[in-house]
């Protein structure tokens, strides 16, 4: 394990961190902007939304991990919420549309800010069922990591083109598995879709600010959720990779700090931004430089790529929607079948807590929807509900 970096002062910029940096934010937006957009369009956002909160969200966390590995010294890297999308693909549109669903886009990265500033919040959310917190997302997972099958279905020589790719490359290097299938699918979009027709104006991407809409539905079924999927899911195995590293950063300056990017971005459309769990290897590992002190400089470089790449949205969402929705939503169920796999791993892992898990992950996949209000909250009470019975029972036996 690397040393904590407080002792070095050679902290200058290196070709090693520059080609982490480089590495982390391709691999980090070619794996999962189809999965934001994805999320973005079921919550009832516009072709020119989507782009506009794909394109805040990249530039969102792009500065916000320039500015927190400059403050502190340390490879902070922050990515936007993936999980969170998939929640947002899972659920209905709410009552309201788009407007009402960046409500609650704001809520939740209040409540982010909050889980920093004030200990007791995010020790509440610590403190849920780690079987249950992953049943609910592997419930959210499941439907979107159905469809790269759905695909082979409906179009079989496209479908298989892109799971084969994903399949052979992921046996060389699985870090490269989804950019690479991602690449194919740009092929078949351009050889099949009617590219020439697209609005050229559309593919640079212009700021579109929403009025948000508060509604008591969407707070408890969309911005609850999205909080407690992306403090679970993100942030905390984010502090969690760098810990392994030898970084032991305060977290809550950082959640808050991630909260207060997710804030300047809802009202273009971004969801959430947050601490980066996968990417944060790339920079914070010995590949970055042998140096932990000027690794910090692999989080600054993927940053500044970030917001290069968001000038990129309005094509990536243009492109998007020439291509038949089921070859995008492929995409997106193979970048987030790693997720499905931990998530339910977690959820099933323990003996004594699996039956609350499994109620958990049922409710959630089943996507009822009651009183307007998302079937991932459900399957949280549901699975808590059964959690405290199984808790009580054991309780008075003893």
């Amino acid at each position: 394990m690397d040393a904590q970096p407080t002792g070095s002062t050679n902290h200058g910029f290196s070709f090693e961190a520059f080609s982490a940096g480089l590495l982390a934010a391709f691999v980090g937006f070619a794996s999962s902007f189809a999965v934001i957009i994805q999320g973005l369009t079921a919550m009832g956002a516009s072709q020119r939304e989507a782009a506009s909160g794909l394109m805040a969200l990249s530039i969102g966390m792009g500065l916000c991990a320039i500015f927190l590995s400059f403050r502190t010294k340390q490879p902070i890297s922050i990515a936007w919420s993936t999980p969170g999308a998939a929640l947002l693909a899972a659920s209905a549109a709410p009552a309201g549309g788009f407007a009402t669903a960046v409500g609650a886009f704001l809520v939740s990265s209040l409540l982010i800010v909050i889980a920093g500033l004030w200990k007791p919040l995010g020790r509440a959310v610590a403190s849920i069922p780690a079987p249950l917190a992953n049943a609910m997302l592997a419930g959210v997972l499941l439907g979107l990591c159905l469809a790269p099958v759905k695909a082979v279905a409906a179009s079989p020589a496209f479908g298989l083109a892109i799971v084969v790719t994903w399949a052979l490359v992921a046996r060389w290097r699985r870090l490269y598995a989804v950019p690479a299938a991602v690449l194919v699918t740009v092929g078949i979009i351009a050889a099949t879709a009617d590219v020439g027709h697209l609005d050229m104006a559309s593919l640079w991407p212009r700021p579109v600010l929403v009025v948000p809409h508060f509604s008591l539905p969407a707070m408890i079924g969309i911005a609850l959720p999205l909080f407690i999927v992306t403090m679970a899911s993100q942030n905390i195995p984010g502090i969690a990779v760098l810990n392994v590293n030898g970084y032991r950063p305060d977290p809550g300056p950082l959640f808050s700090i991630t909260g207060l990017f997710s804030l300047a971005s809802a009202p273009f459309g971004g969801h959430a931004v947050n601490l980066a769990a996968i990417t944060a290897a790339l920079c914070a590992g010995h590949d970055a430089h042998p140096d932990p002190a000027r690794r910090y400089w692999a989080a600054a470089v993927s940053g500044i790529f970030y917001v290069l790449f968001g000038l990129a949205a309005g094509a990536a969402t243009a492109f998007v929607s020439a291509a038949p929705p089921i070859l995008i939503q492929a995409v997106a169920g193979l970048a987030l079948l790693g997720a499905l796999g931990s998530a339910m791993l977690g959820a099933v892992g323990d003996q004594k807590d699996r039956e609350a898990a499994i109620i958990t992950f049922i409710v959630t996949a089943s996507g009822v929807s009651f009183f307007g209000i998302s079937g991932a909250f459900w399957g949280l009470l549901a699975g808590g509900a059964i959690y405290a019975l199984a808790r009580w029972r054991r309780a008075h036996r003893v």
